[in-house]
């Protein structure tokens, strides 16, 4: 009896014994974690930043699904780079300097949903790159130096809900560009150079709901181009060099509900400029040239119209804006520039009986004298001519090419050792990038007077003479960048009234040219990257009350003095990162109410003290303080900031403690990665103040040992001893409150005393 029963067991017991043997090399595998980077079993998360990676390293658990490389040196994705990983459901390439992505790289990732290739540098996409991503619902390719779109290349992303192309150096949309991509809604193609657009560039788009293509250098309204994503619901095209819109221009966008046009270079509309847009309710005309406006024809929706910024001319001929305003119940805003006895009167404000029409002999005269102070305008670009008329068109120079459709004459890198002469007269974008003009000479552009763009990038310039910009009254971007410019003078500048954009990266200039800026009173935006200045004056932005962007990153900026920065009272965003500062310049910032982002990243800060950012406390929303050496931040450091401030940077510093920030109640981000946290009682009230916080953080303990690499928002054992942590609605005790007995760092103290005494310094 006893025979056959054993012989029946036997089969069943080696298998169990085989599994035994197995489950702790199972395990093993399970728990394997490449020896440079973080992983998070439980979460299924590994990250691998900033360790010099030069390629994906090959034993990541084969169950991951976010896997961030960013901050590494792969420079090349090969063939089916991760296909150990089959389970990825969200990939973090960004700043890898990667410079190739190979067909099929990403081919068994059909699980993926976002996948991160900004700042790096691609400048092209291969066919078959993206394949394999059906499931793709996010692609990051911001800040990349993509000149070209192939057809086809997204053609297997068919899920993809958010394509984002923005700050690459893309000039031209091919026809079909986006083929395939049947559930894209927000396509981001802002901050590139995009000029012309293929006909059918847009075609295959039918889930578009938003369009960004601000910040480009579209010289004429693509409406026949737009109007193939007649699902679209916002349009952003500010900061284009357009001089007119009418109905001509093809807009018809039936489902169009907000539309941008700001910060360009308006200075008409036709009244059915936007009638096939039946259901638009938001038009934004801020920052253009208009001094009147006809009423609109078409949009019966319209509820907002947004004008701040314009030259409003309230005289007569405005009196039908206001009725129309009135009638159609559309609110505006907009001030009005004259005549003189309602110069800065809101337009909201007015009533059609306030303007003085025609009947008064001595008004209409006094109007006419203050029109004619004001200076002649420009007569806009109006609908195209009839057949009979002709445009006075030079014949192209030699070795260029001049395109009459655009408006565009080129020459770049042909050689040329002088600006040359004879462009089309109503050239409105010129490129001369590439060539060699040591000195650019006076009325270097005759004829010129529609010019709207002028690239002069890696030229070689050392000098602008005296009247070189003359006759470019129309003349709103000039690209400087890649010479040798250690000056300007205003009179160089002062035939450019219009000029709003100054490109002045890498050149060679030891303090901000302040006398030349005074020479541009529309001067919106002063790039001065990369240049050698040690210090911010007063005077240096002085006369510069449109400006609203500076960026002075990368100099070796020591200190920013006191009402350096008042007279930019407009300034949106500041970028003071990769400098010399030692200390948050507060008493600086006195003066920007409607400062929004401050960049102060890669500056030897090493500590914040309290009340460094008080002064913009009211407007700020991103803030910079990452690689910054900070090793110390006080409690009151930001205070002030509160529910405004949508982002804090912080990653990339010494920090071993940092305060709870409960008065941030409204982040949207707040990276604190890569410093070295220690997780002891004092770094209590931070770790509850994470727990509440529905965001990734990055925020690790380096130590003590037993504590090393978890996250601080999740290490509660690690926290279960600390006085207080069972009553955490209790009243705590001094003993509690780690932050009052925090040792500061030696010879630095924590303290609005000190934050007075450095106002009055800088």
């Amino acid at each position: 009896m006893e025979g056959p029963r054993s012989s029946t067991h036997v089969p069943l017991v080696l298998p169990l014994l085989v599994l035994l043997l197995l489950a702790p090399a199972r395990q093993a595998t399970a728990q394997r974690c490449p020896q440079a980077c973080i992983c998070d079993n439980s979460r299924r998360h590994v990250a691998c930043r900033h360790q010099n990676l030069t390629e994906v390293p090959d034993a990541i658990p084969e169950l991951t699904q976010r896997l961030d490389l960013q901050g590494n040196l792969l420079k090349v994705i090969p063939a089916a780079a991760f296909q150990g990983v089959p389970h990825l459901t969200h990939l973090d390439l960004r700043h890898c300097q990667v410079e190739l992505v190979a067909e099929g790289a990403f081919r068994g990732l059909g699980r993926l949903l976002l996948l991160n290739l900004a700042s790096n540098h691609l400048r092209e996409l291969p066919q078959e790159a993206l394949d394999g991503l059906g499931s793709l619902r996010r692609l990051e390719l911001e800040g990349n130096a993509l000149e070209e779109l192939r057809p086809g290349t997204f053609g297997a992303l068919g899920a993809l809900a958010t394509l984002n192309l923005a700050h690459n150096v893309l000039v031209y949309l091919p026809a079909m560009a986006f083929q395939g991509l049947l559930r894209v809604r927000w396509l981001r193609l802002s901050h590139n150079a995009l000029s012309v657009l293929a006909p059918e560039a847009l075609a295959g788009l039918p889930a578009l709901r938003r369009l960004s293509l601000h910040h480009n250098e579209l010289q004429a309204l693509p409406g026949p181009v737009l109007s193939q994503a007649r699902g679209l619901a916002r349009l952003e095209l500010g900061h284009n060099p357009l001089t007119y819109a009418g109905e001509e221009d093809g807009l018809a966008l039936p489902g169009l509900r907000e539309l941008l046009l700001d910060g360009g270079a308006l200075q008409a509309l036709g009244p059915r400029a936007f009638a096939h847009c039946p259901r638009l309710h938001t038009l934004d005309l801020r920052g253009n040239q208009l001094d009147t406006l006809p009423p609109l024809q078409g949009p019966g929706q319209l509820r907002r119209l947004r004008l701040q910024g314009n030259p409003l001319w309230c005289g007569c001929q405005a009196r039908p804006l206001l009725e129309w305003l009135a009638r159609a119940r559309v609110r505006s805003d907009g001030a009005c520039q004259g005549p003189r006895r309602l110069r800065g009167e809101a337009l909201d404000a007015l009533r059609p009986w306030d303007l003085r029409c025609p009947g008064d002999a001595a008004q209409e005269e006094e109007e006419l004298e203050e029109r004619a102070v004001a200076g002649p305008r420009a007569p806009p670009r109006g609908p195209p001519r009839g057949p009979g008329e002709e445009r006075a068109v030079a014949p192209c120079p030699r070795a260029c090419v001049c395109v009459p459709e655009s408006r565009h004459s080129s020459c770049e890198g042909c050689g040329l050792q002088a600006v040359p002469r004879g462009f089309p007269n109503d050239t409105q974008l010129l490129d001369l990038r590439r060539n060699h003009f040591p000195s650019v000479p006076r009325a270097a552009f005759p004829g010129l007077g529609h010019l709207v763009s002028l690239h002069l990038q890696h030229c070689g310039i050392a000098e602008l003479e005296a009247g070189a910009l003359a006759g470019l009254g129309r003349l709103i971007y000039l690209y400087l960048s890649d010479n040798q410019l250690a000056g300007l003078s205003a009179a160089a500048l002062e035939g450019a009234p219009r000029l709003g954009y100054l490109y002045l990266e890498r050149n060679r200039f030891l303090q901000v040219p302040g006398a030349a800026l005074r020479a541009l009173p529309s001067l919106f935006s002063l790039h001065l990257q990369d240049n050698a200045v040690d210090r911010l004056a007063p005077g240096d932005l002085g006369g510069t009350r449109a400006l609203r962007w500076v960026y002075l990153s990368g100099n070796r900026i020591t200190e920013v003095s006191l009402g350096a920065l008042g007279p930019a009272r407009e300034l949106e965003k500041l970028h003071l990162d990769r400098n010399q500062l030692r200390e948050v310049p507060t008493g600086a910032l006195e003066g920007l109410p409607a400062l929004l982002e401050l960049q102060l990243s890669g500056n030897p800060l090493r500590a914040l003290r309290d009340g460094a950012f008080q002064p913009v406390g009211r407007s700020l929303q991103h803030l910079f303080l990452n690689s910054s050496g900070l090793e110390q931040i006080c409690p009151g450091a930001f205070s002030g900031l509160g529910p405004g401030l949508q982002s804090l940077h912080l990653q990339k510093n010494q920090l071993r403690a940092l305060p709870a920030l409960p008065s941030l109640s409204q982040l949207e981000l707040i990276d604190l990665s890569s410093n070295p946290f220690h997780c002891d009682c004092q770094l209590l009230p931070l770790h509850r103040w994470l727990t509440g916080l529905n965001l990734r953080v990055g925020a690790t303990c380096a130590t003590p040992p037993n504590a090393r690499g978890q996250r601080v928002k999740a290490a509660a054992a690690v926290f279960e001893a600390c006085p207080g942590w069972a009553a955490r609605k209790a009243k705590r005790t001094p003993a509690s409150r780690p932050s009052a007995r925090r040792t500061p760092i030696k010879g630095r103290q924590c303290g609005a005393d000190k934050v007075g005494k450095e106002k009055g310094r800088l």
